[in-house]
Order: C-alpha cells, then sequence, then structure tokens
C-alpha cells in the first residue's frame, strides 16, 4: 500500500507543446496522476491549449487555478510543469500577480533560456511564407486548441526571445521555484528524436531531444538531471520503465521534498 504524501497544497500539472489534458487515446501524463492520487494529494490538470501562446496559456491557466482553489478550499497550489508549461506559469506568476496563489512552480525540461531546434525551425525561409502559416492555423484548430498560435510560439521560444522574456518576467519571491531536466545517453534511446539529439548535442551538448540542458537551468533550485529519458518520456506517456527508471517515482520524489519545504 502507498504511503500517503502530507502536502499542504494541491498540485496542477500543466503539459507543454504538443500534448493537452483532453480524454485521447494518448495519455500525455501517463500513471503520474495516479500515483499522485494513490499518496492521498489532490491532483488537477491545467487545460491548457497545446499551441497556444503565453497570454491566452495564461489566461486559460488563471481561470484554472482559482476553480481548483475554490473546489479545495485552499490558498495556494503546487505546480509541476512539463516544458513551455513551465514558461506559461512563469508568466501566469508575473503578469496576473499569482505569487500569492501559487506555493512553488517545479519546471520539468522547460527551455527557460529558449529553444534551439526553434531558432533553426525561425531560420529556415519556408517557416515564414504565408501558405506555412496558413497551415500552421488549421492545424492548430483541428488539433482541438482554443487559441492556437503555432508561429508565434516557435517565434516565442527562440533563444533571443527568451532573452528578451527573462529581462522581464522575473522571479515572485513569493513563489518556490525549482527545475528538472532529463537528457538522452545517445541518439537511440529515443528514435523519435534521433536527429534532433544529434543536432543539439553538436550546438549545445546535453539534451533530451528537444530541450538543451544548460537551457533548463534556470533559478537557484536545481534537481539532479535524469538520465536515459527524453523530453516526452518524462511525462510517462509510455507507461513504462525508461532507462529503468519508474517515472512516477520521479515525480513523487519531488512532492515529498515540496512535502518537507511546507508546500
Amino acid at each position: 500500500m502507498a504511503t500517503n504524501v502530507s502536502l499542504k497544497y494541491p498540485v496542477g500539472l500543466v503539459h507543454g507543446i504538443f500534448a493537452h489534458d483532453r480524454k485521447s487515446f494518448i495519455d500525455f501524463w501517463g500513471r503520474i496522476p495516479e500515483a499522485l492520487t494513490s499518496r492521498g494529494i489532490k491532483v488537477f490538470l491545467g487545460n491548457t491549449d497545446s499551441w497556444g501562446d503565453f497570454e491566452s496559456n495564461a489566461l486559460i491557466l488563471k481561470n484554472t487555478i482559482e476553480n481548483i482553489l475554490v473546489e479545495t478550499k485552499k490558498e495556494k497550489v503546487n505546480i509541476i510543469a512539463h516544458s513551455k508549461g513551465g514558461l506559461d506559469t512563469r508568466y501566469l506568476i508575473w503578469k496576473h500577480g499569482f505569487g500569492d496563489k501559487i506555493a512553488s512552480l517545479t519546471s520539468i525540461c522547460t527551455p527557460h533560456l529558449g529553444a534551439e531546434i526553434a531558432d533553426l525551425i525561425y531560420d529556415q525561409k519556408i517557416t515564414h511564407t504565408r501558405l506555412i502559416k496558413k497551415v500552421l492555423s488549421i492545424f492548430g484548430k483541428l488539433y482541438g486548441d482554443t487559441n492556437p498560435n503555432l508561429y508565434n510560439v516557435n517565434y516565442n521560444l527562440t533563444t533571443a526571445k527568451m532573452k528578451e522574456f527573462n529581462e522581464k518576467v522575473i522571479m515572485d519571491n513569493r513563489v518556490f521555484y525549482q527545475s528538472l531536466c532529463a537528457t538522452m545517453d545517445n541518439a537511440f534511446d529515443d528514435l523519435v528524436f534521433f536527429y534532433t539529439y544529434l543536432y543539439l548535442k553538436k550546438v549545445s551538448g546535453k539534451n533530451d531531444g528537444i530541450v538543451s540542458e544548460s537551457s533548463t537551468k534556470w533559478g537557484n533550485n536545481i534537481i539532479k538531471s535524469e538520465n536515459g529519458i527524453s523530453h516526452s518520456e518524462i511525462c510517462d506517456f509510455k507507461k513504462k520503465k525508461i532507462s529503468g527508471k519508474n517515472i512516477p517515482d520521479i515525480y513523487i520524489k519531488i512532492v515529498e521534498e515540496l512535502s518537507k519545504k511546507g508546500f
């Protein structure tokens, strides 16, 4: 029987690009919600758009968190966010003054310093053609997003734009921030990211196939990297051990440490 974790505040899971919280044949959070719930933790999903920009996703997340606080009768929530979800949450805290409603933000594989893959995409002339912009817009709507903006999302994730982002979207001293990254050991760890891993390895070093390790290291509280795990595998959507690791255990450890800090 799982041992309960005495977490003071509920947990909100906020996904990144491509993922969504709608019911489908893919559970993007895998066994993680169930693993946390089995330990007595109230778990909620962020319900943000897959391809929404910081502004629109922050508004969705704002509504989600306000509903969580009403339902649980708690003053704050702990956010665990994957990839761009960490940036959406940072933007929410800064833009809407949510430092008094978010106890902690644990970002996982979040490109805080920008995504070199986004730079590569943005540097291609075809990316800026009217046809591609139209195709991206249609794809976002077909995907089921409320406010999709694929072109703008990629632009905002470039290293240049993220430098601007970090100059204004600074930490709120009422929130405990920490960041964790995963890194693939080699290109064969996850064949989906075979080529992107090799590209990032060349230009930035260690990476998870989408985000470089150096980009995830933001703030003063850096959690030890998880090795042999790709950008998507850290969310447990495969629902199996990766490189000998049970992915939900990583999240259980996160909440256990948050509990020790009084969150």
